[in-house]
């Protein structure tokens, strides 16, 4: 039935509120400047930024971006400002809007984390942190920790000693069994989980016979692995009692609410954006037009509610 009445859009992520469940996902939307000239910033529930290192990153060399078959290949390697840059340079640009900043951290080291975590954590702007044990197109550091239960614990304890804010760690899906990994870091105190990152993936120039990124293999985002993040988001909800965010695919409202109805409590929106910068604001106005029309009074009540029978 539908309503004309407003519905309520407030989530809460593991202590982080925020007034929708619309995130950008790091990688995707820069440190927020770079859009603000496409999507009213103040309009969504939180920024993500770019994954921060303890000293600034170059990156890999080029080609580093192939666009596949409903999806993308990267292979950036974290290039990214580090994070005192990021705290001098580009956090009072986002101080300036009413939305939540999430920075979004990773190192090659379990001291490296720490130390950065020290550092952007207790950042005056900084609402939450979400952590990169998950990264495919590195050579070094984050897959190592993402893929060891015992590690990811390690790290999460380590990390949510010093973090002065609510902390979300970011699982790969390139395990076995994700919600093996979910659980650990639920015991080494995450506030909240956020995933899947991409898959890993290559593609080949047969003209050539060569790799068409310069590192051979990437991370895989886009529409083509909504069907297998959605299902590991159902899977991990199923299996600890944080909040989850759904990551991958989502290019609508409708892809979004396809995640809250399996048990999400937010979601993010990543490769959309390169397509469509306004994706992250189109999508907070779809899920709650939605809402009103199925006469839905609050996001919440929407969460978790797929019909198994």
């Amino acid at each position: 039935m539908e309503t004309n009445s407003t519905p309520k859009m407030t989530v809460d992520i593991g202590g982080l509120a925020l007034k929708n469940p619309v995130m950008t996902a790091s990688g995707t939307f820069g440190y927020g400047e770079e859009f603000a000239p496409f999507v009213d910033l103040n309009r969504l529930g939180a920024i993500v930024v770019k994954g921060l290192s303890l000293e600034p990153r170059a990156g890999n060399p080029p080609p580093r971006i192939m666009e596949t078959t409903s999806g993308m290949l990267n292979t950036v390697g974290l290039e990214n400002v580090g994070a005192d840059a990021f705290i001098r340079d580009k956090l009072p640009f986002l101080r300036e809007y009413d939305v939540a900043v999430v920075a979004n951290i990773f190192g090659e080291t379990l001291d490296e984390y720490v130390k950065v975590a020290e550092i952007v954590g207790n950042a005056d702007g900084v609402h939450a942190l979400e952590l990169n044990i998950s990264c495919p197109n590195v050579t070094r550091g984050g897959i190592d920790f993402g893929i060891d239960p015992v590690l990811a614990r390690r790290i999460t304890e380590a990390v949510k000693e010093v973090a002065g804010v609510p902390l979300i760690v970011k699982l790969t899906p390139n395990v076995t069994d994700i919600t093996e990994i979910a659980r650990s870091v639920e015991a080494g105190g995450a506030d909240a989980l956020s995933l899947i990152n991409t898959l890993k993936g290559m593609s080949v120039n047969i003209e050539t016979r060569r790799p068409h990124l310069r590192n051979v293999t990437g991370g895989l985002s886009g529409p083509a692995i909504k069907p297998v993040a959605l299902r590991m988001v159902w899977e991990v909800v199923r299996s600890v009692s944080l909040p989850v965010i759904g990551i991958g695919g989502i290019m609508n409202a409708a892809d979004a609410l396809e995640f809250l109805i399996a048990g999400a409590t937010a979601v993010q929106v990543g490769t959309a954006s390169f397509v469509n910068p306004r994706a992250a604001g189109e999508i907070c106005e779809g899920i709650e037009d939605y809402l009103r029309r199925q006469g839905v009074s609050s996001i919440q009540d929407l969460t978790g509610t797929l019909r198994l029978e």
